[in-house]
């Protein structure tokens, strides 16, 4: 993690340009324990936060993400702080005695209140009341929305999240249900998510959902949704299945997919999860590319995670490439083919000066960044061969699972498991030149 505390003061950022105000210096999280309790009809939200953390440097004072809720008490280590104050954005606390580095220390903040998105350069994001329910999208910084936390994705931790709500509601969060408790019509939904996950990763889904299982996955519909679920998500067996194949085995415990009553923008990934809307269902496949794409974050995203956000192209340009494998596994269209016709879309873009290696934050989702991401590893495939690309990307994958990733360090592992030392010459090309290269043929 980029830590800029060099003094007794926790700095107030992760040290990364593209999202300066997130993130904390001075200690990391290594365990979240979130105990939610939520009326659905009136939006309203108290939680206990238990933050599990170790100093990285002498600390008399250190911050936490926190917004749009109200604090009501605060300890660290079991005693109140010496002062606690609340900033538009921080939660700043001073421990009672100062911290060293390495201790490791507990922080409990009990808060409530009306919980909504935090505005961001790309739009709302994070905890959002739908028509019936609630949605939780916070890439890439909106996890201060309903809870305390370290918001950056270097700093990934386990959590165990329960969520108490009136009882004809479905919650789903991440990880494995625990438990399941119904008392005075209100239940209570417990889930373990061992495996470390960054902040923005962390979800609740709450709405009045049906529930049934595939052989490797949950879906949670609306039910007059049920005829569409069933054709769209009717190969996600087959997807999971090529995924392992191409990938690896899949990195979590289970995987759920939600589909909301509301119309979605754009489908979303979180740990374990992914979201849809009903736009994104019509019983005719026509979101199997989506489907695709938040299915492979799972692996590229969410296992192996971006340890500063300019390498975004390491989460959607592989996604991206699993929507062309897809593709190519049913038949619909080769890789390559499908390397044509997008390295055509991106050159019809009027202008086509992104670097998508260093896009900046005004770019970080834009459109070419995932295509030239896709067309880099698809040139990379065409240069080895498919055994050897494949046998990289499988070690890859095993290699940093539930760690985090940089594009330097990609560079290296794929020279080094393939025996090819053009990989670095291809990533330059398509990832950190203006220019568009051609695909090889």
């Amino acid at each position: 993690m980029s830590l800029a505390a060099q003094s007794n003061n926790g700095a107030a950022t992760a040290g990364d340009p593209y999202l300066p105000t997130s993130g904390n210096g001075g200690y990391v999280v290594t365990h979240y324990d979130l105990d939610l309790n939520y009326k659905v009809g009136t939006n309203q939200l108290r939680g206990v936060a238990t933050i599990s953390a170790v100093a990285t440097a002498p600390l008399d004072r250190f911050s936490l993400d926190f917004a749009g809720l109200s604090v009501e008490k605060v300890l660290v280590d079991g005693e109140r702080p010496r002062k606690v104050s609340q900033a538009a954005r921080k939660l700043i606390v001073a421990p009672g005695t100062p911290l060293v580095a390495g201790e490791e220390f507990e922080v409990v903040v009990r808060y409530g209140g009306s919980p909504h998105p935090v505005k961001s350069p790309w739009g709302e994001l994070g905890w959002e009341e739908l028509a019936d329910g609630v949605i939780v999208a916070s890439q890439p910084s909106g996890a201060a929305s309903w809870f305390p936390c370290n918001d950056h994705p270097s700093n990934k931790a386990t959590f165990r999240i329960s969520t108490s709500c009136e009882a004809p509601y479905t919650v789903v969060a991440n990880g494995r249900l625990l438990e399941k408790s119904t008392r005075s019509g209100r239940t209570t939904w417990v889930y373990d998510m061992p495996q470390p996950m960054a902040t923005y990763l962390a979800t609740l889904q709450i709405g009045r959902y049906t529930r049934r299982p595939t052989t490797s996955a949950s879906l949670y519909y609306p039910g007059e949704l049920a005829g569409e679920v069933a054709v769209d998500f009717g190969r996600i067996d087959d997807m999971i299945a090529l995924f392992v194949d191409r990938f690896g085995p899949y990195p979590f415990d289970n995987y759920s997919v939600v589909v909301t009553r509301d119309v979605l923008e754009i489908p979303l990934e979180a740990q374990g999860i992914g979201i849809f809307g009903r736009n994104h269902v019509d019983g005719a496949h026509g979101s199997d590319r989506l489907i695709a794409h938040e299915l492979a974050h799972q692996w590229f995203g969410n296992s192996l995670t971006l340890a500063r956000w300019r390498d975004i192209w390491l989460h959607e340009g592989f996604a991206c490439y699993a929507e062309w494998l897809w593709a190519e596994f049913i038949g619909a269209r080769t890789a390559q083919q499908s390397a044509i016709i997008y390295r055509g879309r991106v050159k019809a873009v009027p202008k086509d000066s992104l670097i998508v290696g260093d896009p900046g934050a005004h770019s970080l989702f834009d459109d070419r960044v995932y295509k030239r991401g896709a067309l880099a590893l698809h040139a990379i495939r065409t240069t080895v061969g498919d055994e050897a690309f494949f046998a990289a990307l499988r070690a890859w994958v095993a290699e940093f699972s539930y760690g985090s990733v940089s594009s330097e360090r990609f560079v290296t592992f794929f020279e080094d498991h393939t025996g090819n030392d053009e990989i670095g010459l291809i990533v330059e090309r398509w990832i950190y030149s203006a220019s568009l290269p051609e695909v090889i043929r």
